[in-house]
């Protein structure tokens, strides 16, 4: 169960990138008052695709995953969400509802702020309006990508595309593989748990990567940018 944890200071926030380095004075004592704390254990859900959005949620601590329920039994996997970023940012701008659904992969710590006081402080900070707007602009860029996987690749390149993406360096330090099922890699990928699996042993008998339980080592980065690319 999450539970209310005392909220770090904005001003003291010691996130790397963290967006609220940049407030003012006056703004992060006002900040402060316009947001709560919460910590959620691994594998916990965060927030419900369709439920109500009183909040906008800030990753404080931890590794998100983000998805769409499809309804179908399989979901869609979206993106994973780190310490320094936004869940549902676009509740801010008057969405009522989430819009996709939210788990923990590490216990997590999430600020939840109020909707009008990020509201004013984006209006009256145009540094940290900036920040915020240039994440969202990489977020937009994930989901694009995602689009032309889903729609021009054949099987083995979304399974490449998702293993170059989730081993990226913006995921140093989380040991991201050993958080994620074979399911899990199946819904980012967009394809079948037997294809997933399949493919895999493929690249490891090809030496692309190497297995070893859940985690994933690519040894060969530039024969499955390739596949990624030849799609």
């Amino acid at each position: 169960m999450s539970d209310i944890s005392k909220p770090i200071s904005c001003k003291g926030c010691n996130n790397e990138g963290t967006c609220f380095h940049h407030l003012f004075p006056d703004d992060s004592e006002y900040f402060n008052n316009k947001k709560q704390q919460l910590t959620y254990t691994k594998g916990e859900n965060i927030c419900k695709q369709g439920a109500f959005a009183p909040y906008v949620m800030y990753v404080y601590e931890g590794l998100i995953k983000v998805f769409l329920e499809t309804g179908n039994g399989r979901n869609i996997n979206l993106r994973l969400i780190r310490c320094g970023e936004f869940v549902s940012f676009q509740s801010v701008l008057n969405q009522q509802v989430y819009q996709y659904s939210a788990v923990a992969l590490t216990d997590a710590r999430i600020c939840l702020i109020d909707k009008e006081g990020l509201k004013r402080m984006l209006k009256d900070n145009m540094e940290v309006a900036w920040r915020v707007i240039s994440d969202n602009c990489r977020s937009e860029t994930k989901l694009y990508e995602i689009i032309k996987n889903a729609t021009t690749k054949q099987m083995p390149g979304k399974l490449a595309s998702t293993l170059i993406y989730l081993a990226s360096e913006e995921f140093s330090g989380y040991e991201v593989f050993s958080h994620l099922s074979r399911k899990d890699l199946a819904e980012f990928a967009g394809i079948s748990l037997e294809s997933t699996v399949k493919l895999l042993k493929e690249f490891e008998a090809e030496g692309i990567v190497s297995l070893d339980g859940k985690d994933i080592l690519i040894t060969q980065l530039e024969s499955l940018t390739e596949i990624s690319k030849r799609g």
